[in-house]
């Protein structure tokens, strides 16, 4: 890959991701990327040699994006409750509120995205490395997950998040494979409380 243009590289799986969330998997070769992305011919095999490369590097992208995201929700979520390092009161009703903004905004604004990632993930069934890669990004998601819970000063036990994750996954399948237009925000509350009453029972539900 070229050391110096990552705004290429960038701009070539962003086209990717979009490919795979409007043509599926099947929709995304080195020529239909490059045309997406506006590049020249030729361009995508320079960066990516394989299919599967360029498979494995939009995984990754949207590993990037998402987890820039889970950093913003964060930020602003930790900005307007003005947070102590003390231990919050209603931890069951902090966690309801951060899944639900986090799996909204998912389903609907970013429905493209986790559309891609569902094809990944179908993808790897057959493909090795590709589901080696996306088991990393998973690893990496649940480091990632348990440093907000620790900033946020949100006591959730480490070996629960997994299954949080799991949980959260489902649901957002099942969201972004709705029409739109049924998703709601009492809708989604509704699940995130029974996801979080049966992970976390411990904890004082809202």
């Amino acid at each position: 890959m070229p050391a110096t243009n990552r705004g290429r590289h960038r701009a070539l799986t962003d086209a990717a991701i979009e490919l795979l969330a409007t043509s599926g998997v099947h929709g995304l070769t080195h020529r239909a990327v490059e045309k997406a992305a506006g590049l020249p011919p030729g361009t995508a095999s320079n960066y990516f040699r394989s299919r599967e490369a360029l498979l494995v590097a939009t995984a990754e992208r949207v590993a990037e994006l998402h987890f820039a995201d889970m950093d913003r929700v964060s930020q602003s979520y930790y900005s307007a409750t003005n947070r102590t390092e003390s231990a919050p009161e209603d931890v069951a009703g902090q966690v309801t509120d951060l899944l639900t903004a986090s799996l909204l905004e998912a389903a609907t604004t970013f429905r493209g995205r986790y559309l891609a990632v569902f094809e990944l993930q179908l993808e790897a069934v057959r493909r090795p490395v590709l589901a080696s890669a996306l088991a990393g990004l998973l690893d990496n998601s649940a480091q990632f997950t348990a440093g907000h819970h620790a900033q946020l000063g949100l006591p959730i036990p480490r070996e629960r998040i997994p299954t949080l994750i799991t949980l959260y996954a489902g649901t957002l399948f099942t969201l972004v494979a709705a029409p739109p237009e049924t998703i709601s925000e009492e809708g989604v509350r509704g699940v995130v409380r029974a996801i979080v009453h049966g992970t976390l029972p411990e904890l004082k539900a809202r």
